[in-house]
């Protein structure tokens, strides 16, 4: 075999390997990645895992959640969006698995688009890896605002309400003989005006007005 020869072999052997290493990135990059979570109702883990193996998910990469979604510490969850890597489809059976509100959603989706990861959810027909997807997303977004604003309505509605039947919010501003002389007595014996403040739920000018009162 001649010096040609020789090194033409080599370049080959050098190029599969590249093409090899390339296929095989591109191959991880098209990775689906799944979530799935216990339900107290509708589709049981078995049933939410047997979607996603007949999908081509790998077992090693379908992430299962054993908690409620109420419970809002989700490790299974961060797990998995930490596994993901650009290119990867984040996949789940429905939305109500991932997350427990529109907001919620929008601020998961956020992240894993930060990441360059795409999300599939199968069984409502959502692709963002799809322009229909994408825009079913945007549609969520403006749900999410709509969501948030509809909750600080109905938190400012319900102050006011109880405003009006006599409920008074944060400390309060004055107070009566006996705590004055409470205070007093927990300020000879030494005791921090933060830690009065605690004791007897007043500001500290509040406290300050106390402990001067009779002093004029």
């Amino acid at each position: 075999m001649s010096m040609i020869d020789v090194s033409t072999q080599s370049q080959q052997t050098n190029t599969s390997a590249t093409q090899g290493n390339g296929e095989e990135e591109k191959k991880r990059a098209e990775e689906l990645i799944a979530y799935i979570r216990v339900s107290s109702i509708g589709q049981s883990l078995e049933v939410q895992r047997d979607k996603m193996l007949a999908l081509g998910v790998h077992p090693e990469h379908i992430f299962e959640e054993k908690r409620s979604g109420v419970d809002s510490n989700r490790p299974a969850l961060k797990e998995a969006i930490r596994f993901a890597r650009k290119g990867n489809v984040f996949v789940i059976t429905k939305i109500d698995r991932l997350a427990r509100s529109a907001t919620d959603l929008l601020s998961i989706v956020q992240e894993l688009e930060r990441k360059g990861v795409k999300l599939r959810v199968v069984d409502q027909n959502i692709d963002t890896t799809t322009p229909a997807g994408r825009a079913m997303l945007q549609m969520l977004a403006v749900f999410a605002e709509f969501e948030t604003a509809i909750r600080s309505e109905r938190q400012m509605d319900g102050i006011a309400k109880a405003k009006a039947n006599g409920v008074q919010f944060g400390r309060k501003t004055q107070a009566t003989p006996d705590v004055v002389a409470e205070i007093k007595r927990l300020r000879s014996e030494g005791m921090l005006i933060k830690e009065i403040m605690k004791r007897v739920g007043l500001s500290k000018a509040s406290v300050y007005r106390a402990l001067s009162e009779g002093e004029r």
